[in-house]
């Protein structure tokens, strides 16, 4: 079978398969790049059906470049709470000032100037360069990649790389619906050729597949290595009000509102007989001693919050999930 009439089988099951989703809609041209935009830095190590409400929510209030790029902090962080990796959003408004300021408002097409936008790397470019101006461009994302590696049936340490993975990305071809298609080669990945149990009777490729005929599906991933690290979180509280700060020490929810936290040694986490919890974060297990006192001590630019009021500050689910467990404590 060549490329052309895999496209073919590949769009044909897109028409009769694809999920609604609220970025897919039938947009003008300006919509459907802001949209995609917008979508493109949502879904970074977020799932789907995680952005989808998160989406809907953000694009009813900030409804296009202009708005973005002028949004207060405080009432933009308030439409991402829950999203996680909050980076994504000040990148995201970054990236809209930057479109403002240097495209007359009009979001780039090639590569080169989409990753000097601010949170715009090797995928999300070509993401956004073929969802949004129909270039015959094939992201490779975690879909596209599991895809690959079944069809070539791909085992080896060296066969899993970007590199290798993206020399054999041309068995797709292309399509002149270059904006679906990619989409398409993605939504197999994420409908059909799924992780586990892959359900290899609707797949429009199946016949091309080394690992469906040798009925083998195991697939070879790279070794993630998450750091474990140890932490105490100081808990203030004076009755009914808690205190938090805005993240300037650590790396990971930078000018996020936290309880006060160090790092310590596994030995002092081993050995405490406070109340213990672990949170994973990004590449990274935190096992957390959590320490309640009672009572609020002078520092500088504190956040001061009661439970009555909790919903209405702007939380990392991080906060939360400790939050969560102050009353246990």
């Amino acid at each position: 079978m060549n490329g052309k009439n895999i496209s073919n089988k590949i769009i044909y099951w897109y028409d009769n398969n694809k999920r609604f989703l609220p970025w897919r809609k039938k947009l003008s041209k300006q919509n459907r790049e802001y949209y995609t935009l917008v979508s493109e830095f949502m879904l970074q190590q977020t799932q789907v059906k995680t952005v989808i409400p998160y989406f809907v929510k953000f694009i009813n209030k900030i409804p296009n470049i202009t708005s973005l790029a002028k949004v207060k902090n405080d009432t933009l962080m308030k439409h991402w709470e829950g999203l996680g990796y909050y980076s994504r959003a000040r990148n995201l408004k970054k990236t809209a000032i930057k479109i403002i300021k240097d495209h007359n408002g009009i979001l780039p097409s090639s590569a080169e100037e989409l990753k000097e936008l601010p949170g715009i790397g090797e995928y999300t470019s070509k993401a956004i360069m073929a969802i949004a101006f129909n270039k015959k461009i094939i992201p490779l994302d975690g879909n596209v990649e599991r895809i690959l590696k079944r069809v070539f049936y791909l085992r080896k340490e060296e066969e899993i790389s970007k590199e290798y993975l993206n020399s054999k990305i041309n068995f797709f071809g292309s399509s002149n619906r270059a904006s679906d298609y990619a989409q398409a080669i993605m939504e197999i990945g994420a409908l059909v050729c799924k992780p586990n149990n892959p359900l290899c009777e609707k797949c429009p490729i199946s016949q091309n597949c080394i690992s469906y005929k040798k009925n083998d599906f195991v697939l070879k991933t790279k070794n993630k290595f998450n750091k474990i690290k140890y932490f105490e979180a100081k808990i203030y509280q004076n009755k009914n009000t808690y205190l938090l700060i805005r993240n300037n020490k650590f790396n990971f929810l930078k000018n996020m509102p936290i309880f006060p936290m160090i790092e310590v040694k596994k030995k002092k986490y081993k050995y405490s007989n406070s109340k213990k919890i672990n949170i994973k974060l990004s590449n990274m297990d935190m096992k957390i001693i959590l320490n309640k006192i009672d009572k609020l001590p002078k520092i500088k630019d504190k956040i001061l919050f009661s439970r009555t009021h909790a919903k209405s500050i702007i939380l990392p689910s991080f906060t939360k999930k400790i939050f969560s467990s102050i009353s246990k404590i």
